[in-house]
């Protein structure tokens, strides 16, 4: 099981949404990098969803309840015949804490070789291993 950090903005979608929604397909995220990281995701793994923003915080925890499956709506290939575009699905988990700022991940220096403070604009990224127990710590989950 992997363990990923998506972000979004929480005026568009937020995690008292997912709350509310039960189930939600992740969409609308159309960077190749963040998409690569997507087709990664497989059923049973979990996700740290981040609200950017004001808050830039990680809100909560969620399950994914669908890997990763092509976008209907935008059906493109890749040239080795995969789907350009994936979804997947997630439900809710448990609501984090205040903790986890991403000012509080920046002043952490354990954090300085990660993702979330490297590539600012990446939206899906996985969590290694190594930051997962303590974002979660963090968070309060």
């Amino acid at each position: 099981m992997a363990t990923w950090l998506i972000k979004t903005e929480p005026d568009a979608y937020s995690y008292d949404d997912l709350i509310r929604d039960k189930r939600e397909p992740w969409d609308g995220v159309t960077n190749p990098a963040a998409q690569k990281h997507m087709r990664a995701i497989k059923k049973g793994d979990e996700v740290l969803v981040y609200h950017t923003g004001k808050e830039r915080r990680v809100a909560g925890l969620g399950k994914v309840v669908r890997g990763a499956y092509p976008d209907p709506d935008k059906p493109a290939l890749l040239k080795s015949g995969e789907p350009k575009f994936v979804l997947f699905d997630i439900s809710p988990v448990k609501v984090a804490g205040d903790g986890c700022t991403l000012a509080a991940v920046k002043a952490d220096s354990r954090f300085d070789d990660y993702a979330l403070v490297r590539e600012a604009r990446l939206s899906v990224m996985p969590v290694p291993a190594k930051f997962d127990k303590i974002l979660r710590k963090m968070a309060g989950l």
